[in-house]
């Protein structure tokens, strides 16, 4: 089918040879045809994924709340007390990424909004990595979080919480395999008690490669003692395992955090597990947001999206947020309207600024963005 005018097409004419009405000349044909191809082509870059990721504000969930009327956190084992307030976990929102394309649409959508960022794709994932896997990995991450979270806050009110070390993964091919199992405590390694995983590390490393290792392990709530042979990898002993840092906490724990993951919300995990436990409304009643992780140690560490989570943050009506030290730099300049951003390095600090902002009195914290 011809478009009218254009080759082949003939134009109309009166019998007898007198010309009628002209029909459309060159010129707009090729526009009509440059039309059609620029649909064409924005319909075929609507499926074209490109390798990039788009950070826009998530929503701020207030731990202390429920949520489709199911408390987010919930402590069993020790009294726990009435709190007033809101301390919001926040988050990003993420397209692209393995099973979410990002389209040449979704990058003229963003440039018209500047609280949203786009990123490498690299940056956050890595390469072939499918969905299943991203989402599990951000999951473990997440529980991680949470026990780190609930530890800290114990021993903030002088509980002891110690740790163990749990066999994360065993190497298919390494050494270990067959006789070591994932989920096996690590007790101690040649007879000596162990605290974390940079012990046993330790422990093994000190044997010379092909030496037997004695590990006394807990399986199943059985103690035994495994004989494994070290490995050589660049002339240091190796026995083929990935360990964790777990804790042996004396309460139990759950956030029902729906299907976010990473471990991004664990400062205010904590802060809110400690509130919890304690007589009297940490934050005084008003509304405090934030991010950052939390450590072993207590320190707080730096996130993605401090941008995007300011504005979430703002949404849902918080006006005080506070942010990990290694942040403040990108916060600057994208503090919303009607919000004070304070800077935090570890949970102390903290809990000294929600303190300080329930008390009506942040003249001495130090303000971030």
């Amino acid at each position: 089918m011809s478009l009218p005018g254009a080759p082949g097409a003939a134009a109309p004419h009166e019998v007898g040879g007198s010309r009628g009405p002209a029909g459309p000349g060159r010129g707009v044909t090729a526009l009509l045809v440059g039309l059609f191809s620029l649909v064409v082509v924005a319909a075929g870059l609507t499926f074209v994924p490109l390798p990039y990721v788009v950070l826009s504000p998530g929503p701020a969930t207030n731990i202390l709340g429920s949520v489709d009327g199911q408390p987010v956190l919930a402590v069993e084992g020790v009294e726990t007390f009435p709190t007033d307030g809101a301390l919001d976990f926040t988050t990003v929102a993420f397209d692209g990424g393995p099973g979410r394309e990002v389209t040449v649409y979704d990058l003229l959508g963003a440039a018209f909004r500047p609280e949203v960022e786009v990123r490498p794709e690299e940056l956050y994932f890595p390469p072939d990595a499918s969905e299943e896997e991203v989402e599990a990995e951000n999951a473990e991450l997440m529980n991680d979080s949470q026990t780190v979270a609930a530890a800290t806050a114990l021993r903030a009110l002088g509980r002891d919480v110690p740790t163990v070390v749990q066999i994360a993964e065993v190497a298919p091919d390494g050494p270990a395999a067959g006789t070591v199992e994932q989920g096996d405590v690590v007790l101690q390694v040649d007879g000596s008690p162990v605290g974390d995983a940079g012990a046993v590390a330790d422990a093994v490393q000190d044997r010379s490669p092909g030496d037997d290792v004695n590990l006394r392990v807990r399986r199943d709530g059985a103690e035994r003692t495994l004989t494994v042979p070290t490995g050589d990898v660049e002339g240091r002993a190796v026995i083929g395992v990935f360990l964790r840092t777990d804790y042996d906490l004396p309460v139990q724990v759950t956030l029902n955090t729906g299907r976010v993951g990473g471990p991004s919300a664990g400062l205010m995990f904590t802060l809110a597990i400690y509130d919890s436990l304690t007589p009297g409304a940490l934050t005084g009643g008003e509304r405090i947001a934030g991010t950052g992780t939390i450590a072993d140690d207590g320190t707080v560490g730096p996130i993605s999206g401090i941008r995007q989570k300011l504005v979430g943050a703002r949404e849902a009506g918080a006006e005080w947020f506070l942010a990990p030290v290694d942040d403040c730099a990108d916060a600057e300049g994208a503090v919303p309207d009607g919000m004070e951003v304070f800077e935090v390095g570890t949970f102390e600090e903290a809990r000294a600024a929600v303190e300080a902002i329930a008390a009506g009195d942040t003249g001495g914290l130090t303000r971030c963005g």
